[in-house]
């Protein structure tokens, strides 16, 4: 498949979850009554033996995913964001971080593109409320393609992880699913030397295409995905500081204690710079289509060029 074409990342994690059980039968797979929109139906299709449906109760599902860490499974379980991250917290925290259990909670519908069913339904605080969380691992994959090397490398590493896919189709930014994917190893995009921009998640697309918008501007921009917010690349966030004197932030999430809250500790620590962070306010948002919602809250290329731009001033006026 070239790159640029538009998969959901949550169909490369159903079509994963089959892969790595094929090969490994610790794996088991929880789902609290959502598999057709989690996409692990498809592994309860292939080993419905190793599949447990929980229905609508988040909370019973971690702690079953628990307990079943306890016998030596490794455990994906799985619902939307804003449940995973928000009606099941407490477990999570008692039951599987605090213990460092192998449970990989792995959920959909993250951020504003959930569209058109709203608030309730519309996780933009759940990276901030899950890496607060000691001994858990977070992770935001890019596309279809990172999605898949982020299952593999949690099926190998042992303890709590947190990964947040979108349910909308993304466009892919990686030419296959091959490349050396390191969990806690952000990836440079693409070389700059003005500014940078850290984004994660659906955001390294689109902030991949306002590099593009600035370069017809002269403008040299440094592109890097921060797929793991927790353990969190210091190293490249501080030499993006140094090296280009400017950062731009970019998550579809809050900008309140995501990956702009991440880079701004490092920051403030270690190398002050000029530094924006384009996500949500603190707010709700509202129903809509996913591109219309960018839109309304910014966070379209054409909005982090124009941010980009600000932050060039700042860094110009000292």
């Amino acid at each position: 498949m070239p790159k640029g074409e538009l998969i959901a990342n949550r169909d490369y994690y159903g079509k994963t979850l089959v892969e790595i059980g094929a090969k490994n039968s610790k794996v088991v797979v929880l789902d609290a009554d959502l598999s057709c929109s989690t996409k692990t139906c498809m592994f309860c299709a292939k080993y419905p033996e190793r599949f447990f449906n929980l229905g609508v109760a988040e909370q019973d599902m971690i702690g079953v995913a628990a307990g079943l860490a306890t016998t030596g499974k490794i455990v994906f379980a799985s619902t939307f964001a804003v449940f995973g991250s928000g009606r099941a917290w407490d477990q999570v925290r008692v039951s599987v971080a605090y213990p460092r259990l192998n449970v990989k909670i792995v959920v959909t519908h993250g951020g504003i593109t959930t569209g058109e069913d709203g608030v309730t339904h519309q996780a933009l605080e759940d990276l901030a409320i899950m890496r607060v969380i000691p001994n858990m691992t977070v992770i935001v994959p890019a596309d279809a393609y990172e999605t898949a090397q982020v299952i593999r490398a949690l099926e190998k590493a042992h303890g709590p992880a947190y990964v947040r896919l979108n349910r909308s189709t993304t466009p892919t930014i990686y030419d296959n699913d091959q490349y050396d994917f390191q969990i806690g190893k952000a990836i440079k995009m693409r070389e700059g030397r003005d500014l940078t921009i850290i984004a994660c998640g659906i955001m390294v697309n689109a902030s991949l295409q306002a590099a593009e918008i600035l370069a017809k501007e002269g403008i040299s921009v440094r592109v890097i995905n921060m797929h793991t917010l927790k353990p969190l690349d210091k190293e490249v966030i501080i030499q993006a500081a140094q090296e280009t004197g400017a950062i731009v932030t970019v998550e579809e999430h809050s900008i309140l204690g995501g990956l702009g809250g991440s880079v701004a500790e490092v920051l403030v620590e270690n190398c002050l710079v000029p530094m924006v962070r384009v996500g949500t306010r603190d707010m709700f948002a509202e129903s809509g289509k996913p591109h219309e919602l960018l839109e309304k809250y910014g966070m379209t290329p054409v909005d982090i060029a124009a941010t980009a731009r600000l932050v060039l001033e700042r860094k110009k006026n000292g």
